[in-house]
């Protein structure tokens, strides 16, 4: 009788030891993977701008103007434009037509024929001479929209199928440009008479039978801008009638 009690203990020793031993291991791994877990999700968000659900990627879009001279790759600009492409289209017209500017010559040459531009609005009551203002707007621009490394001009084409719808088709492709560039960590802005439509024609060379939608620059933001104050949604949604 004495023998068997024996034995039972032992038994009963060695299962405890082996469950002890099997808890303590999964434990560790347990802890391993949450650690693991951790320090993945903890890379991700220290990932500069990155932004990969979708939601984030709308209410986190900015408008930039202010930018890193970080280079933007060609992969990141191809997989950029090729979300652009894919916006609504009239009919699958597809009119779109993106120029992209990495040239750093031609870069300045445009910002230079901005400058030129501007200089019509001199006005000799400021305080500033001629030369003044000139320096202040081309400072203004060199550490502003010209900052960026890379231009990218949204143009339709004149002779597209449907060219009425061209006003429409356009703005799309520069929103779904502006969303995929936002997905990637990189600042852009709808730039209309900053940049004007008459300096990129001539600097760029573009020829007649294109319209140009708008012209953003590309690149890492010096910051990424606070978000601006919205309107609340109530007093823009309406069901069934204004």
């Amino acid at each position: 009788m004495m023998k068997q009690v024996i034995f039972l203990n032992r038994t009963l020793l060695i299962v405890c030891i082996v469950f002890a031993e099997s808890y303590v291991s999964a434990q560790m791994k347990s802890s391993q993977t949450k650690g693991s877990e951790a320090k993945s999700s903890m890379m991700k968000e220290n990932t500069p701008g990155k932004e990969s659900n979708i939601w984030d990627i709308f209410y986190n879009r900015r408008s930039v103007r202010k930018f890193k001279s970080d280079a933007v790759s060609e992969a990141d600009i191809t997989k950029i434009i090729d979300a652009a492409r894919m916006a609504p289209t009239s009919g699958n017209q597809q009119p779109w037509k993106f120029l992209v500017i990495r040239d750093r010559k031609v870069i300045n040459n445009m910002m230079e024929a901005c400058v030129k531009q501007s200089l019509v609005r001199y006005q000799n009551n400021s305080g500033e001479t001629r030369g003044q203002y000139e320096e202040r707007v081309r400072s203004t621009l060199s550490s502003g929209y010209f900052s960026a490394p890379v231009f990218i001009v949204i143009l339709t084409d004149n002779n597209s199928k449907y060219p009425d719808y061209n006003h429409w088709d356009g703005p799309l492709a520069a929103g779904y440009l502006m969303l995929a560039a936002r997905a990637l960590g990189y600042g852009t802005v709808f730039i209309t008479d900053a940049i004007p439509e008459n300096v990129t024609k001539e600097v760029l060379q573009i020829p007649d039978n294109y319209t140009r939608v708008c012209i953003t620059p590309l690149g890492v933001p010096f910051e990424w801008p606070a978000t601006p104050p919205k309107k609340d949604l109530k007093e823009m949604i309406s069901f069934d009638k204004l």
